[in-house]
């Protein structure tokens, strides 16, 4: 079930694009619905378009991307799928907005934990562990299945450069990325994003902005950094500590493209990355010359194919198509 549009130089819809196409593969139809916007459009979606959306409709599995902007519109069409079609409801998380844009509201948390609740979800595709603790912490007792990361269809070729000079790209957002303007490297240090109005050291260059599809093409770095907030000694504020519970999508931008990547050591997405030996897990961004120094290029080569490995992974949907035969299967 798609609610989304798709802009070229918005990344932030390219996750579910990506679910969309992948699942599509497996055989998932799409079932397009535009949301409402204002009181009146609201009444006439819940009593007449929500019903004729999923009336008649044969439906054994539906899959719901969540967030969208209303909680309210969230639980009418979680109740109308389970009134008409009876289907399965599979809801993949996104971002849990109790975690990051609304943390400090006790109102919220509660309305957006007892959506999770709903009995007539069948199961919750969680980013992780540290994800599906913090639930089950907060009494959310819906069956999980772990992403463990997000896929990412990439069109671009894999990086293949071999020359080995422990330069790193950072690909994102840049009006969240205050600690770059506190960064000091002497390896090449690429960035890459829209909202530049950072005062960025000498030692950083700005490569521009381009789509999430036209991106990986110019992302020639041997490291990608996963890093947010405005400290180089730990990522902190609202972005900051939300990388404690979920997987970023930049770390699947990088390793789709072949790019070992350089994490927080205290963010969720560690795990992975050094279980899988796809890159380094660090604690202060000021010691990354030194913490490079130390990788030699035959260790980078063996990060570099195990990221190309799972960066075919990614290409292919498997991440989303685990968890959801997972939990279907159950």
């Amino acid at each position: 079930m798609s609610t989304i549009e798709r802009t070229d130089n918005d990344a932030g819809p390219k996750a579910q694009c990506d679910i969309i196409n992948f699942l599509s593969q497996n055989g998932y139809q799409i079932l397009k619905t535009s949301l409402p916007k204002n009181k009146l459009e609201k009444i006439i979606y819940i009593f007449k378009r929500l019903p004729k959306l999923f009336k008649g409709q044969s439906m054994d599995v539906i899959v719901f991307q969540y967030p969208i902007y209303s909680l309210f519109l969230t639980e009418k069409i979680i109740k109308a799928i389970k009134k008409y079609t009876g289907a399965k409801l599979i809801m993949v998380i996104h971002d849990i907005e109790s975690l990051r844009l609304f943390n400090d509201d006790d109102y919220f948390i509660e309305k957006e934990l007892r959506i999770f609740n709903m009995p007539e979800i069948t199961g919750l595709i969680v980013h992780n562990k540290a994800m599906e603790g913090w639930l089950e912490a907060k009494g959310v007792t819906t069956k999980k299945s772990e992403l463990r990361i997000f896929d990412y269809d990439n069109p671009q070729p894999f990086q293949l450069t071999r020359t080995y000079d422990r330069s790193v790209c950072f690909a994102g957002n840049l009006a969240k990325a205050k600690f770059l303007e506190k960064l000091v490297v002497k390896n090449a240090f690429w960035v890459f994003g829209p909202n530049n109005n950072l005062h960025l050291p000498e030692c950083i260059q700005y490569g521009g902005q381009y789509t999430p599809d036209e991106l990986p093409k110019y992302l020639k770095q041997n490291y990608g950094l996963v890093w947010d907030g405005t400290n180089l000694e730990n990522c902190d504020g609202t972005f900051g500590e939300y990388l404690r519970y979920n997987a970023p999508h930049k770390t699947s931008l990088y390793l789709s493209s072949g790019i070992p990547v350089i994490v927080w050591k205290k963010a969720a997405i560690a795990d992975f990355v050094v279980k899988n030996k796809v890159g380094i897990a660090i604690t202060d961004l000021s010691r990354l010359d030194t913490v490079l120094a130390g990788i030699s290029e035959a260790d980078f080569n063996i990060m570099k194919n195990n990221a190309i490995k799972v960066g075919k992974k990614m290409r292919s949907g498997y991440y989303i198509k685990q968890a959801i035969e997972k939990i279907t299967k159950d």
